[in-house]
């Protein structure tokens, strides 16, 4: 970490613009303005990003899936050492990192999320300390690349990078991603969805998984790496040996996976395991995810998920049948326009739960659900879908914009 310096004429100009511009994009009922206040702070100064994060110690967190949460987590345990900032509702692309550092003139530590396509160009605009990188699976398959070709894309980009890189030693494409950095802390955080990770990401051959953990190429031998840090149960073992305890308010394996790299990520910033974890159990929900709110007397539990790795995960989260679920879909720019990837989501997981269907593409959900033999009814609307569902706390999960949506609905 650097002293800070001071910020230009032109910085500070681009700064009190972004600001402006996200001020009055909240007083026009239009969101939290980081986008938009990010993106006129960069059209003043397009170096902006790179001069805000000169004085801080930087990490970058990078994946499919679960990359708001393990920000989350990495940002509560970098406090135990100093003053973080943070891209906290999930705006990661660079207008919205942008507009995230130009609140951290006094802070020690940014922890950011960046969106898988511009993690590289962000990398070399923040210089940053260590990199995260956690998972890869289809995704926006409109918007974002091949998984094949954003892990190599990785690869290219990060190859002889300083930073130091946390990557799951679980996932081939992303220990193909890390394989060419010369500091890489292997963490053995699991992959539950494997649909994107039979083939080889080296040669194209074929993936041998003699177990749960083991993974390797008979054909050109790329395989697991050795991990230092490793999910074992409700535990997390360190680089030496140490087994320490998670005790998370935020529900499902899943989670501890986040915790584990997280805790690997504040090692690399002299935050002790012990500390890091502690720090991540005032932790409730992020960013509205996993919240339990109140509407017309239901107990209603907020879940995201947003491509089939994501609603595995979630499936196995919920509570067990006859509790009520609705499941809501959209498909605008922010959730990709193309809905294909509801057939690789295996519905018969809700195989006893009355489920009400909403959504902008409702129609094209309800399509998949008959097709799995599930119970279920569609309505126009999430209030309506609410009233008719049976008792029980009600699960509901949707994608980014349905997420969104239901959000304002019920008030959260």
């Amino acid at each position: 970490m650097s002293e800070s310096t001071p910020l230009s004429a032109r910085a500070r100009l681009a700064v009190t613009a972004g600001k402006a511009a996200a001020a009055v994009s909240r007083a026009a009922g239009r969101g939290s303005g980081s986008v938009i206040g990010g993106r006129v702070a960069l059209k003043f100064d397009p170096e902006l990003l790179s001069r805000l994060a000169g004085h801080l110690d930087v990490v970058l967190i990078s994946a499919t899936n679960g990359k708001t949460t393990t920000t989350r987590l990495v940002a509560e345990a970098l406090r135990a050492g100093g003053e973080v900032v943070s891209n906290a509702l999930g705006a990661n692309m660079p207008a919205g990192i942008t507009s995230a550092l130009s609140a951290g003139a006094n802070a020690r530590f940014a922890a950011l999320e960046v969106d898988e396509k511009y993690l590289i160009a962000v990398a070399q605009d923040v210089n940053p300390k260590a990199i995260a990188l956690l998972n890869l699976s289809r995704d926006q398959l409109d918007r974002a690349a091949e998984t094949r070709m954003m892990a190599e894309h990785w690869r290219e980009g990060l190859q002889g990078t300083k930073a130091t890189v946390i990557a799951n030693a679980d996932d081939p494409l992303i220990v193909w991603a890390a394989s060419s950095c010369p500091n890489v802390v292997w963490v053995a955080a699991g992959q539950a969805w494997k649909d994107d990770a039979w083939s080889c990401p080296s040669c194209g051959g074929v993936l041998q998984r003699p177990d749960d953990t083991t993974w390797r190429c008979a054909e050109c031998g790329f395989g697991r790496p050795t991990p230092t840090w490793v999910l074992t149960g409700d535990s997390v073992l360190d680089p030496h040996g140490t087994t320490w305890p998670i005790h998370l308010q935020l529900p499902g394996r899943a989670n501890k996976a986040n915790a584990t790299s997280a805790a690997a990520v504040a090692a690399t910033f002299g935050i002790a395991p012990q500390v890091a974890l502690q720090r991540m159990q005032s932790v409730a929900a992020v960013a509205g995810r996993y919240d339990v709110v109140q509407y017309e007397g239901r107990d209603i539990r907020l879940l995201l998920a947003k491509n089939p790795a994501g609603w595995l995960e979630t499936f196995s989260l919920i509570d067990p049948p006859p509790a009520p679920v609705i499941l809501g879909v959209n498909a605008r720019g922010a959730d990709g326009t193309d809905t294909s990837w509801l057939w690789d989501v295996d519905y018969t997981r809700l195989t006893g739960h009355p489920i009400a269907v909403i959504g902008d593409r409702r129609l094209d959900l309800a399509v998949r659900l008959e097709v799995a033999g599930q119970n279920f009814q569609v309505f126009d609307t999430a209030a309506e879908a609410i009233r008719n569902s049976p008792p029980g706390r009600i699960e509901a999960i949707a994608n980014y914009t349905a997420f969104q949506d239901l959000r304002r609905v019920v008030g959260n």
